[in-house]
Order: C-alpha cells, then structure tokens, then sequence
C-alpha cells in the first residue's frame, strides 16, 4: 500500500519481546549533571523491542533529559545509551537514521503549507526526490491528514499539528520512535486518535517510547513502564508486572444475586484464586461480578511518588 508500511508490514509480526531479543533502547547507569544539579542518577533502563515504553514521572524527573541523550541532543555525565546497538555519544548519524523523535515541543513551521513541510524534512534526511510524492501521501493516509496537504501548518488545530509531527518523525521509516508528551494539551477525541495511531504503529514492528501525565491512558496503551523520580527509576518492567508487584495486596469486590456487595483483601494471585474458590463452594451466596478495586497505574504512581511536587 506505501512505502512506509511496505517495508515495516501491515500484518503485525508478534514482535519478540522476551528477554534473549536485543533491546531497542539500552540505558546503562546513565547520569546527566548540569553543575551541582543531577537531572538523571545512574539510570538503568531495557527497552525491548516491539514494545510501546511508557516513561512516567512527575516535571523534572529526568524524562526529557533521558530522551535528549538518547536523541543525540545532550552528551552524558556518565554511563551510555545504545539506539540500536549504536552510541548516540559516538555514532550520532546511525542513531538518527534508526530514530524519529517527536520533542514536547511542536517543532512545525507555521509558513510553511503541509506538503512543504514533510517535503523539507524528507530532503534533510536526504531521501530520494522521486519518492516524496508517494512518501507524504502514505504519512498523511496514516496520520488521517490527506485532506489537509495544502493547508498552511498555522490552520491546524492541535491534534492535527501533533500528528503531522508525528509524521515528520517517520519520514525516514525508523525503527525507534521517542515521543515526549505528545498528548499534552489535547481534548479527548485527540487523544483518543492518537492512542489508536500508536498501536498501529506498534503492529508494523515500531519501537515506541512515550512520557506522558495522563496515566490512565499509558495503562491502556503501553506494555511496559518504568516510574521514575528525581533522576532515578522507582520501578519498571511490563505494565501488568509492575502493576501486580508493587500494588500493596489487592482489594476485591464481589457482587452478590441478592444485590449485595462485599470487597475482600488479599495479598497475590494465590490468595485471589483461593478466595473466588471459597465464594464458588458457598451455596448460600451466588457471585455474580467479582472485580479488582484500585490498584492501577494511577494509583502506583501517586504512592510512589507521594510528596513530590509535580
């Protein structure tokens, strides 16, 4: 169908994410200082490949300076970064052609139409010209923003910029795309968009890492996490791993025939499945809804960073 989903596949692969795969990204006790002020703390991070990656964290926690270093944009106190196999510190080009970075700011050109736009970007990354026609017609199929090619970047609403930044990040068909904050400041519907586009990505192979606040949806989108805190990682792994780990025991609600309800605290998996045995034996209460209260994303984050000043 285009050139960019041609390459990648529109089927999704079944991406190995287990622990013998390479990791796309491999933070290996990163430190970034600015004079006495440290922004990111001997950070150890794996990002597997396949995986949408959601950094959560509250302002200053070291997301966007983590980002910067393995965008090339910022030289590490200590510690590397590998994009890929490749060093940001020593081997920058190979790390951009393999990356698409989407920064918190917009970074579009308002006097610039959207063709133009794509157009420049497509000449910076030194891509044929016989393919840009092509090329901008398949990125803006996938942003769903065909209809917009001739309109100034200054006429988009938000969303729409957000997704044509998007696009920019994939003209040169990466393999790794880093996206800080890309739903900051958009409505519902946007943002709604704007999940659904990152799992399609996801499904042609792409490497997804996204920071966002809005928590609820990375717990929906993201297989994996990591919470950090003052420069430093409180805890990361798969979403549903972190979530069950860290959540001090879990509250259970069950909903009778009668009407009634009932929550139940236990303090794993075990203690869960042993409790919906003893419901099930006891024939003089029939369970009808038995549901987990709490214990999600969200609720980690605010326990694990309680006190900091967001």
């Amino acid at each position: 169908m285009s050139d960019v989903i041609e390459k990648t596949g529109v089927e999704p692969a079944g991406p190995d994410l287990s622990e013998a795969a390479h990791p796309a990204i491999a933070v290996k006790n990163l430190t970034k200082r600015y004079g006495k002020f440290t922004a990111v703390e001997d950070l150890v991070l794996d990002i597997p490949q396949g995986s949408i990656y959601g950094l959560v964290g509250p302002n200053g926690a070291g997301k966007t300076t983590t980002f910067a270093v393995a965008a090339t944009l910022l030289r590490p106190t200590s510690g590397s970064v590998e994009v890929m196999g490749h060093d940001p510190a020593r081997d920058a080009r190979a790390v951009r052609r393999v990356m698409g970075y989407m920064p918190d700011g917009l970074g579009v050109y308002a006097d610039l139409d959207v063709d133009e736009y794509l157009r420049f970007f497509a000449a910076a990354y030194k891509l044929p010209s016989s393919r840009w026609d092509q090329l901008i017609d398949d990125l803006l199929e996938l942003v769903a923003l065909h209809s917009k090619r001739t309109a100034r970047v200054d006429s988009l609403s938000r969303g729409m910029k957000q997704r044509l930044s998007l696009a920019r990040a994939l003209v040169h068909d990466p393999e790794v795309l880093i996206l800080d904050e890309p739903a900051s400041g958009l409505d519902p519907r946007a943002r709604s968009e704007l999940r659904s586009l990152l799992l399609q990505l996801a499904s042609m192979g792409k490497t997804i890492v996204i920071s966002s606040h809005i928590l609820a949806e990375l717990e929906d989108v993201c297989t994996h996490i990591a919470i950090m805190q003052e420069g430093k990682v409180l805890a990361a792994g798969s979403t549903s791993d972190v979530t069950s780990q860290l959540a001090a025991g879990r509250r259970l609600r069950a909903r009778f025939a009668d009407g009634t309800t009932e929550d139940f605290e236990v303090a794993d998996e075990t203690g869960q499945a042993e409790l919906l045995r003893r419901l099930a034996l006891d024939s003089e209460r029939q369970v009808i809804e038995f549901t987990r209260v709490g214990g999600g994303l969200e609720e980690l984050f605010l326990s694990l960073t309680k006190g900091t000043d967001e």
